[in-house]
């Protein structure tokens, strides 16, 4: 399923006039700090109602300024990965990947997601504590929540800003893999041009002109 954003954004004293689609496969958001891509994110995720335009997914219409449309957070296939993270302190690791699916007391979804932590290499965490992880671990246990999820669309605003270079390299080929056995899109919020080159099959250009468009990458130069 491909995504399509064609909406106008507003949040505070940021306007940003969105115009792109997202094929399966990673699309980077890419520009200057305080241009609208987290902005533009929390709109596609539904967290942030656009003054006017359409999302879809698929065959499904998220938004759609003129026909009333707007479907609320949880009724949108997707998982958001925060450059927070926002693991719940006060639950052990199975517990926060368990968050948000969907029958968490069933046991098939509990052995999904042990299978899941299992997977990024985190099964350890299953009974700690956020407190206790290392930043990479947080991280991992982050993204085990989402992909437990299944979602259509995934959305990632700069989960790895925080991190080395070769750690950064190391969860965006999670990433990477994830996307290509699923076949879905993913927006990633990236700062790193590097990191965009890197993992980006596409990128959506941020400007001060309030613009963003699909570009190429030959307009991102190296660091």
């Amino acid at each position: 399923m491909n995504l399509r954003v064609e909406a106008r954004v507003v949040r505070g004293d940021v306007t940003v006039d969105a115009e792109f689609e997202a094929r399966p496969g990673i699309t980077v958001f890419f520009g200057p700090s305080g241009v609208g891509k987290s902005t533009t994110l929390a709109a596609v995720a539904g967290l942030l109602r656009p003054v006017s335009g359409r999302i879809t997914l698929g065959e499904q219409t998220w938004f759609d300024g003129a026909a009333g449309v707007d479907r609320p957070v949880h009724t949108r296939r997707l998982g958001f990965v925060f450059q927070s993270l926002a693991l719940f302190p006060h639950l052990d690791g199975l517990s926060n990947v368990l968050y948000g699916m969907d029958e968490p007391s069933l046991d098939a979804t509990r052995v999904r997601a042990r299978e899941t932590l299992e997977r990024l290499g985190v099964g350890h965490l299953a009974g700690r504590r956020p407190p206790t992880y290392s930043g990479g671990e947080a991280q991992r246990v982050a993204l085990a929540r989402v992909f437990a999820r299944d979602p259509a669309l995934l959305l990632l605003d700069e989960p790895f800003s925080a991190l080395d270079r070769d750690l950064r390299r190391e969860l965006g080929a999670e990433v990477r893999r994830y996307v290509d056995e699923r076949r879905i899109p993913a927006l990633f919020v990236t700062h790193h041009r590097r990191e965009a080159k890197h993992l980006g099959d596409a990128v959506v250009a941020f400007d001060r002109s309030r613009s963003a468009r699909l570009s190429s990458f030959d307009a991102i130069d190296d660091d």
